[in-house]
Formats: structure tokens, C-alpha cells, sequence
């Protein structure tokens, strides 16, 4: 209630001019067909300013009555708005093909590389072998190593420690 009370106290003390003045900035003249024609062909090559001020003619018209808004005036703020343009804009044509052609090769050369540093690496410990695990096994059977679910529990069927195939 008290804040009704306040804007209808900040009202009457506005001037006339002021009141008059806040209408006519708020109410703006229908934007001309020759400024709106082809904005869909125009847009792109438009310079940024110059997109900015007619997106701000539009925005400012359409803060009044929508009845007010001539159907150009329509058509170029969906547009604007929603069009193909910038990110929303439809990829060239050939684009699809050459994305997927730099990611196979990307693939060949990463695929490559790791075969080159594959080929240049040492080869495989020697605790790597399947001789090697197995006696590792016989080894923690005969220390008695985890007797109760590990490689020395009775009824073990588990691989212990054999990792190699």
C-alpha cells in the first residue's frame, strides 16, 4: 500500500513537461520499409553499429502495443531474433566432410605415434612373464601369505598373481 502511495506522491510532483516527455520517449514512430527490406540478405553485411541501432528502433517498438507494429517490423524482429545468422547460421556446404576428414586424420597420426613409441620402448620385464607369476604363486603358498581368502586359503581357484596370458 505504501509503495502505491509513493509513486502516486512521485507522480504529482512530475512536471507536465516531464510527464510529456517520458510519453514521447517511450512512443516512436513505425520504422520505414526501405530500412526494413531484405534485413534477411542485409543483415550479415551490416556493420555492427548500424545492427545495433536498428535492433534498438525494433526493441523500442516493440515495448509498446504489438497491434502498433507493422507486419515488416514483425518479420524483422523474429528474425533478428531467431534468424540463421551468426552462431544459429547454416555451416557451409563441404564443412561435415572436412571435419570428418581431419578426425581420421587426427586418429591415424595419434594411432602413429603411439605405435612409434611402442616400437622404441623397452620390452616387458621379466616379472611379466607367465613363469615368473606362477612362481611368484608357489612362493606365497609356501610363505602362507592371506591363509585365510588370499593365494593360500584352502580351495583357492583364483588366478593369484598370474596377470600374463
Amino acid at each position: 500500500m505504501s509503495m502505491i502511495r509513493s509513486s502516486v506522491l512521485r507522480a504529482q510532483r512530475l512536471a507536465p513537461s516531464a510527464i510529456l516527455a517520458r510519453n514521447a520517449s517511450t512512443s516512436s514512430y513505425a520504422i520505414s520499409n526501405v530500412t526494413l527490406a531484405d534485413v534477411e540478405k542485409r543483415w550479415e553485411n551490416m556493420p555492427p553499429a548500424e545492427q545495433a541501432e536498428l535492433w534498438m528502433q525494433l526493441r523500442d517498438r516493440m515495448k509498446g502495443s504489438w497491434g502498433e507494429l507493422t507486419a515488416q517490423e514483425k518479420k524483422a524482429s523474429y528474425w533478428i531474433a531467431f534468424g540463421p545468422h551468426g552462431p544459429r547460421a547454416v555451416p557451409p556446404p563441404g564443412e561435415s566432410s572436412k571435419i570428418f576428414l581431419y578426425t581420421l586424420i587426427g586418429v591415424g597420426v595419434s594411432f602413429a605415434t603411439f605405435y612409434s613409441i611402442r616400437l622404441a620402448g623397452r620390452p616387458a620385464p621379466k616379472t611379466m612373464s607367465k613363469e615368473w607369476q606362477e612362481a611368484s604363486n608357489e612362493y606365497l603358498k609356501s610363505q602362507k601369505v592371506e591363509p585365510i581368502t588370499g593365494v593360500s586359503s584352502e580351495g583357492y581357484s583364483g588366478p593369484g598373481m598370474v596377470q600374463s596370458k
